[in-house]
């Protein structure tokens, strides 16, 4: 069974930093590419940031370039996202997906997980 399961949202303030989790059971990284995303309120859900290869092969979405870090940690079978720099419009529900290939459109991913909320405010 496969399962995704994100932790490490919370409140931070703008300029701060967060890491979230992505913790994969059922399956190994070798062979899905793992996924973020973020959805803010009335907002379409958007690709955030792509590796797979279990991290051989990284993508990020250009706002988030020189800010967002993913990274693979393999023998925890876990995907790291970590957010520095954090402005006020990084709020949002993020989720890691699972999928064949590494792409920005939410149809390609058939597993996500059940999100974790990041605020940023003061």
């Amino acid at each position: 069974q496969l399962q995704l399961v994100e932790s490490g949202g919370g409140l931070v303030q703008p300029g701060g930093s967060l890491r979230l989790s992505c913790a994969a059971s059922g399956f190994t990284l070798d062979y899905y590419a793992i996924g973020w995303f973020r959805q803010a309120p009335g907002k379409e859900r958007e690709g955030v940031a792509c590796t797979s290869s279990s991290g051989g092969s990284i993508s990020y979405e250009d706002s988030v370039k020189g800010r967002f870090t993913i990274s693979v940690d393999n023998a925890k079978n876990t995907v790291y996202l970590q957010m520095n720099s954090l402005k006020p419009e990084d709020t949002a529900v993020y989720y890691c997906a699972a999928g064949p290939f590494c792409s920005y459109y939410e149809g390609d991913f058939g597993h996500w997980g059940q999100g974790t909320q990041v605020t940023v405010s003061s």
